[in-house]
This record gives C-alpha cells, sequence and structure tokens, in this order.
C-alpha cells in the first residue's frame, strides 16, 4: 500500500512539473563591437595625455547589470583569446610606468539594451606600448561576457 502510494505521489509530481516553465535566466549577455563608432577595436591607438570614449552596443536577453573595463599592459605578450586578430606586437619590456585602469559601470534597471560610453584619460606619463583593453559585461542573473582586444598606446607625433 505505501509502495503504490509513493508511486502515485512520485508520477504526480513528475507530471506537474513537466508543465511549469524554466524561469531562469540561461543566457550569457552580448558585447557588440560591430557597429560603426564601436570604439576601441583590436589594433586601435589611443594617445598618452588624450581621452577616447568606449563604445559599444551591450544586451541581454532578460536584463543588464553591469559592465566594467580594464586597460592593463601585455608587453611580455600574453593573450585572453577572445578575438580573432592579433596585432603586431612591440618587442617585449619590463614595465616602468604602466597604464592601468579599472573601472566599473551600473547599467539602469530593467535595460535588455544598452549603449555603453566610458570616457577614459590616458594619463601623459605612462609607457607606451601594448596593451589589453577588456570589456567584463555581467546580466542580472549573474552570467558574464567578456571581450579582450589588443590595442597601442602611443606618443601623439
Amino acid at each position: 500500500m505505501i509502495r503504490k502510494a509513493l508511486f502515485c505521489l512520485t508520477a504526480l509530481l513528475l507530471l506537474l512539473s513537466c508543465g511549469q516553465e524554466d524561469d531562469h535566466d540561461m543566457e550569457k549577455p552580448e558585447i557588440d563591437m560591430s557597429g560603426v563608432s564601436a570604439f576601441p577595436l583590436t589594433c586601435d591607438v589611443v594617445y598618452r595625455g588624450d581621452s577616447f570614449t568606449f563604445k559599444a552596443l551591450l544586451t541581454d536577453n532578460r536584463e543588464l547589470g553591469n559592465y566594467n573595463i580594464e586597460i592593463h599592459n601585455n608587453f611580455d605578450h600574453h593573450s585572453h583569446s577572445t578575438d580573432d586578430v592579433d596585432c603586431e606586437p612591440d618587442e617585449k619590456k619590463t614595465p616602468v610606468n604602466p597604464f592601468i585602469y579599472n573601472e566599473s559601470f551600473r547599467i539602469p534597471d530593467g535595460m535588455v539594451s544598452y549603449q555603453a560610453e566610458s570616457s577614459i584619460h590616458v594619463p601623459d606619463d605612462v609607457d607606451t606600448g601594448d596593451y589589453h583593453f577588456m570589456i567584463r559585461l555581467t546580466d542580472k542573473s549573474g552570467w558574464q561576457q567578456l571581450k579582450a582586444v589588443g590595442i597601442k598606446v602611443r606618443d601623439r607625433n
């Protein structure tokens, strides 16, 4: 009798669970750098003492959360392997005063598409050379997408 009741209860629970929709977000957000105004792209140059504007279209199937921009030197030629194109690297070197940038930006609540624009100043005394520009996009569910591109910091002249 107990076995029969357990079998019926199990069958009932299975039937009820099949009819329910899964309400969990299982998709990562997307970083779109294909637009005409997207910046920086692989191998782009930014200049010491100048500012530039990061631009990208950020999207998610449910709701965006925040994005983070990190810039660090690539003087040792390490890789983050998110871009199909490689820049011709400068010679390896030891950093003396590398450009280091790490800033997070909140995306307004309820957004599924957001045109990100963030102004970044490059100090005039940082080392020139190879750098990685990394964007980390997180949605409200915690899924994260990473985009890393190689850029160059140069003197304007």
